[in-house]
C-alpha cells in the first residue's frame, strides 16, 4: 500500500509541476507590467527608477527559466511571495483567510454529504413511491438553484422574518466556537443543501438502486438473509463508491472557497481573496491559491482511491496485502 501512495505521491508532484508551469506563463504572458500594477497598487507614480527597483527586487530581470525556478524553490520554502494588493506576506494571507474557507467548506461537505447519503438510501429503498418521488424533487430543486440567488433569498427571508442580518468579518472558531457555527450555517446550509446533497442524493439512489438488483443480492435473499443485512453489508458499500467520488470532486471546490457564497454572504475568505487578487491583478495570490487548489485535487484523489479498497475487498492497486 505504501509503494503505492509513494506511486501516486510522485505522479501528483508532476501534475502539480505542470500546474505551476501553465499559471506561471499565463501571469508572465499577461499584458499587464507586473512592476506598474505594484506602483499603482502603492499609490506612486509612473517613476522609471521605482519600476526599475521593483523589477529588480521581484527578479522581473531574469530570464523565464530563472523565475520560474525561483518560484518553485519559494514554494518548497514555504515563501509563497508577498499580495502587492493585501500589502502581506501570503503565508500570513493563508492563515488569516484559509480557517473560514475550511470550516464552511467542511460544513457544508458534511451537511450535504450526510442528509445526500440517507436521502437516497431512503428513495433506493422505496422506489417509485410518494417517498421517492418527493425526495427526488428535492434533489432537482436544489441542483436547480445557483447559491448565490438561494443565497440572496435566504438572508430576505431571515431579514424580514427575524431582523437578521449577516455578521461581516469573521469569527475564529477556537475563541468562540457556538458564534463561529452560528455565524456560518446559514451559508453551509445554502451551499449543503444545494448543489451537493441533490448531486449526492441523485447518484446514491441510483447506485443502491443498482446494487439492491444485482444478481448478488437476489442470491443474499434466496439465502433466506434479512434484508437489513443484505442493504448494509451488501449492496451498501458497492453504492458508495461513486458517491464517494462524487463527494471528492466537491472537496477542492469547498475547501479552497466558495466563491459566490462567499460573496453573498460578505465572508472574507480564500474565494473572496481570489476574486480581489483577480480584481487587482495580484498575481503572487492568483498563483498561491491556484497551487493550493491543485494539492487538494491530488491529496482528495489519493484518499478517495484508498477509500475505494475499504469499500470494496476486491478493489486492489498492490499485488501484496495492506
Amino acid at each position: 500500500m505504501w509503494a503505492y501512495i509513494a506511486r501516486r505521491l510522485l505522479l501528483g508532484i508532476l501534475t502539480l509541476l505542470g500546474v505551476t508551469l501553465v499559471t506561471f506563463y499565463i501571469v508572465r504572458v499577461a499584458p499587464d507590467d507586473l512592476a506598474i500594477l505594484i506602483l499603482i497598487a502603492g499609490g506612486s507614480v509612473s517613476d522609471p527608477m521605482a519600476l526599475e527597483r521593483i523589477r529588480e527586487e521581484l527578479g522581473l530581470n531574469d530570464p523565464l527559466y530563472v523565475q520560474y525556478f525561483n518560484q518553485l524553490f519559494g514554494l518548497l520554502t514555504l515563501d509563497f511571495g508577498r499580495s502587492y494588493f493585501y500589502g502581506t506576506d501570503m503565508s500570513t494571507l493563508l492563515v488569516r483567510k484559509w480557517p473560514l474557507s475550511l470550516q464552511l467548506g467542511s460544513m457544508a461537505i458534511a451537511v450535504g454529504g450526510t442528509l445526500g447519503i440517507a436521502g437516497g438510501i431512503i428513495a433506493a429503498l422505496k422506489p417509485d413511491g410518494l417517498v421517492d418521488n418527493l425526495v427526488r424533487g428535492i434533489a432537482v430543486l436544489g441542483i436547480s438553484m445557483p447559491t448565490f440567488w438561494s443565497g440572496m433569498m435566504l438572508i430576505l427571508i431571515l431579514v424580514r422574518t427575524f431582523d437578521w442580518i449577516p455578521q461581516q468579518g469573521y469569527i475564529p472558531f477556537r475563541e468562540d466556537p457556538f458564534g463561529s457555527l452560528a455565524q456560518l450555517i446559514w451559508p453551509a446550509l445554502v451551499v449543503g443543501l444545494g448543489m451537493i446533497m441533490g448531486t449526492v442524493l441523485r447518484i446514491m439512489r441510483a447506485s443502491l438502486f443498482e446494487a439492491m438488483s444485482s444478481d448478488y443480492v437476489r442470491l443474499a435473499r434466496a439465502k433466506g438473509m434479512r434484508e437489513r443485512i443484505i442493504v448494509v453489508r451488501h449492496a451498501l458499500p458497492n453504492a458508495l463508491i461513486p458517491t464517494v467520488t462524487v463527494i471528492g470532486a466537491f472537496v477542492p471546490i469547498t475547501l479552497v472557497g466558495l466563491i459566490l457564497t462567499e460573496q453573498v454572504f460578505g465572508l472574507p475568505g480564500m474565494g473572496h481573496m481570489l476574486v480581489d487578487s483577480i480584481n487587482q491583478r495580484d498575481y503572487p495570490v492568483l498563483q498561491t491559491v491556484i497551487t493550493l487548489s491543485a494539492i487538494i485535487v491530488v491529496l482528495t484523489n489519493i484518499v478517495v482511491d484508498l477509500l475505494y479498497v475499504r469499500l470494496d475487498p476486491r478493489i486492489r492497486y498492490w499485488t501484496t496485502g495492506p
